[in-house]
């Protein structure tokens, strides 16, 4: 059992590396965003669409994402998403055009969108139902890790490169790009998707090398709640019967957004430039906000499958509205400095991490049926990058690199994250601990 319960963790563990590039991918313009406006002579519109443009190709991506994965699989999806942060790495590392780039990086926002889908649905098909919670959040892991690799990266090469240091920032995304393209072809596909394909006899013997004890009696269960989903009406997701998980999904993608966090992971460093920070102390400090946030999403694998997904969102709500305002404050009466503003979104990233970081997609990955799961991951992927532009392109138009805009912008934030704890308590039903047919029973599914 010892071995085919390694096989379950070293799965997650490889689907989880396109979490760290989806990681890597987002943060590393952070560090070449000023050095592309200059290169390329943008005001501050067109320098926030070249930051969105990536999660505008991960809106596309988080879209269409499941209809490959439901056509070819899981596993196959996700050899096809490695290629595409392949590509864009080596691409946007070497192009010499402002649309060469604007394209390398889209195709980069493809990878991203489609890794919010594929990875988190993949982890939870292979999942038991007792450690759904940990493994899926081996994906929020690697995408923090991503997120720190980025900032080391950026940061080491700030200090060694003069000249183009932005392309080698840019190209060290190919290293995990390739390491991921290795390892897929280990892994098997999911039980649960087989089933789809009607192909049983290898779900069975999947789910057996998985450690499932009941094999037989698991794959059951299962056609049972594939059976019943024959009412969804030709696996459409807009159905009255999906009202709720729907109205689940948006509103955790939505506040997800709206906590502010992809506006302080794209522009780190621009923020600490505007509280008073040279530009390699900027670079440095957005280290410390990406182990911070590294080490709470690592805690919070502790206690999800404890604690519970409404309770830590809940808990999270709390601190972030606190931390947010502090930071807000700051910003807004200037004298106060740049250590408030640093501790403040330490403190916003601890709890950040250890709830709406560490929930959304094992979240979402949880509350839908078997045949409409592509589906509804897709529709959480969508909202969640498109709010994500939103915010990343608006956020230095708003600003202006001006004290006070940037803390109006953060106490709206905290405002969101008010309205997010009591939407949590009131709506939110809990899925700790439930295997997914019996989540998809409790919602009269």
């Amino acid at each position: 059992m010892g071995k085919k319960s390694n096989i379950v963790l070293y799965s997650a563990l490889i689907a989880g590396l396109s979490g760290l590039l989806m990681g890597f991918n987002t943060a590393v313009i952070s560090g070449v965003e000023k050095s592309i406006q200059q290169i390329f002579s943008l005001n501050q519109f067109w320098q926030g669409f070249t930051v969105a443009i990536a999660i505008i190709g991960a809106m596309l991506g988080a879209l269409t994402a499941g209809k490959p994965a439901d056509l070819f699989g899981r596993k196959q999806t996700l050899f096809i998403i490695a290629l595409l942060f392949l590509l864009s790495g080596l691409g946007s590392a070497l192009s010499n055009h402002w649309t060469g780039f604007l394209i390398y990086r889209f195709l980069g926002g493809l990878a991203v969108g489609a890794a919010t889908i594929v990875g988190p649905m993949y982890i939870a098909e292979i999942s038991p139902a007792e450690k759904r919670g940990r493994l899926v959040l081996i994906f929020q892991i690697n995408v923090v890790t991503g997120l720190l690799l980025a900032y080391i990266s950026n940061y080491v090469i700030s200090l060694f490169v003069e000249q183009n240091a932005w392309r080698w920032m840019l190209s060290i995304q190919t290293i995990p790009a390739i390491l991921f393209i290795t390892f897929i072809p280990f892994i098997p596909q999911t039980p649960r998707w087989l089933l789809i394909r009607n192909e049983r006899e290898k779900a069975i013997m999947i789910l057996e090398k998985l450690g499932e004890k009941n094999a037989e009696e698991q794959i059951s269960i299962i056609e049972k709640s594939l059976n019943s989903e024959k009412a969804l009406k030709s696996e459409r997701l807009f159905t009255k019967q999906l009202t709720l998980p729907i109205v689940l999904a948006i509103l955790v993608a939505f506040f997800n957004q709206f906590s502010g966090i992809n506006a302080i992971m794209y522009y780190a460093p621009r923020i600490f430039e505007i509280s008073g920070l040279n530009h390699a102390s900027s670079l440095f400090q957005s280290i410390t906000l990406g182990l911070t946030n590294l080490i709470f999403t690592l805690l919070a694998s502790l206690f999800i499958d404890k604690i519970g997904r409404k309770k830590l969102l809940m808990i999270g709500s709390v601190g972030m509205v606190v931390m947010l305002t502090l930071v807000a404050v700051a910003f807004i009466f200037e004298k106060i400095g740049g250590t408030v503003i640093l501790l403040g979104l330490i403190g916003f990233l601890a709890f950040f991490a250890s709830s709406q970081g560490a929930v959304i997609w094992v979240y979402i990955s949880e509350i839908f049926p078997n045949k409409v799961r592509a589906k509804g991951q897709t529709l959480g992927g969508f909202t969640h990058w498109i709010l994500a532009a939103f915010i990343s392109w608006l956020f230095p138009v708003i600003t202006k690199d001006n004290s006070i805009f940037t803390g109006y912008a953060f106490a709206f934030f905290a405002l969101m994250m008010l309205i997010q704890f009591i939407v949590v308590k009131k709506l939110f039903p809990e899925t700790k601990g439930k295997a997914l047919e019996q989540i998809q029973n409790e919602f009269g599914l």
